[in-house]
Parts: structure tokens; sequence; C-alpha cells
């Protein structure tokens, strides 16, 4: 295993951004103070949403395997970390690190932070498809469910929540 397996394996493990998602709530109570619940539900929301869609609707109704469950593959494949599960589209790494992103971009308007979170969520969805668990079409659609989700749940909720403070 090389180092770039490593940042990969890295990149792609949910619990190694736990600080950068306290440190995104601590700048949105820093900005926002009692107001804070509203973007933090409306980030889970749209999370949860784009975690569902891809997980438990795209997953079971398309069926199709991750690229590393494919005998045709397995001569050639990299798999520094395994598999993982049997199937495939979409990817839900990348539905949630778009909606993140954008989400985020959506509530602050700092361009700034939307470029770094928009990159991060690139590196995320590659390192997918550098481990051998996406097509890259896998990570395209799951970032435009990423995406469509914050922006559906931002007009439906969170400026809903914002209109009657």
């Amino acid at each position: 295993m090389d180092q770039l397996d490593l940042v990969m394996i890295l990149l792609s493990n949910k619990f190694i951004w736990i600080p950068l998602y306290l440190f995104i709530i601590k700048k949105l109570y820093d900005q926002y103070k009692k107001e804070v619940w509203k973007s933090i539900l409306f980030l889970l929301s749209t999370i949860l949403l784009a975690d569902q869609v891809s997980s438990s609707v795209l997953k079971p109704l398309f069926k199709r395997l991750r690229p590393c469950h494919v005998d045709a593959f397995q001569s050639w494949i990299h798999l520094p970390d395994g598999c993982g599960g049997m199937y495939g589209f979409c990817s839900s790494h990348a539905a949630n690190s778009f909606g993140l992103a954008i989400a985020i971009y959506l509530i602050t308007k700092n361009k700034w932070a939307g470029a770094i979170l928009f990159s991060w969520a690139c590196c995320i969805s590659y390192s997918r498809i550098y481990l051998g668990a996406h097509y890259p079409i896998d990570v395209f659609v799951g970032a435009l469910i990423g995406i469509m989700s914050s922006l559906v749940l931002k007009r439906v909720l969170y400026d809903r929540l914002i209109k009657k403070s």
C-alpha cells in the first residue's frame, strides 16, 4: 500500500471529517447565534435527503454492482481498502459531501468557503473511484443529487424558517 492509498482511504472515511463538521457548526454559531438551529436543521436535512435518495432509493432500484464486485475487473482493479457494499449507483459519499458543500455556500454566501468545500467534495468523490467503490458516473449522479437536495431544501425549508424570524 502506498501513500496515495492511505490518503484516499482517509478521504473516504466519514469519521475523519468530524472535526471539520464541528468547525462548521462553531462558525455557523458565531454568525447566527440563537438562529443557528435553522442552519443546522437545513444541513442535516440536506444530508439526510441526499443520503436516502442515493442509498435507500437508487441503489436498491438499479442494483448495479460496484466495480470491485465485477469479476471481469478483478485482475486489474486496485483495492487498498476492500470492497464495501454490493451496489454502487449512486455514490452516497458524493451526494452527502456535495449536498453539504452547496448548502453551506447557500447559507453563508462565502465564496472561499464554498470553493474549499466544493474542492473537498470533489476529492472525496474521486477517492471513491480510486478505491474501486464507484464508477465516475456514480459520483457524478451522487454529486447532482447532493446539489439538488440542497437547492430544494433551501427553498422548501431554510427560506421558510428564515422568513418566520
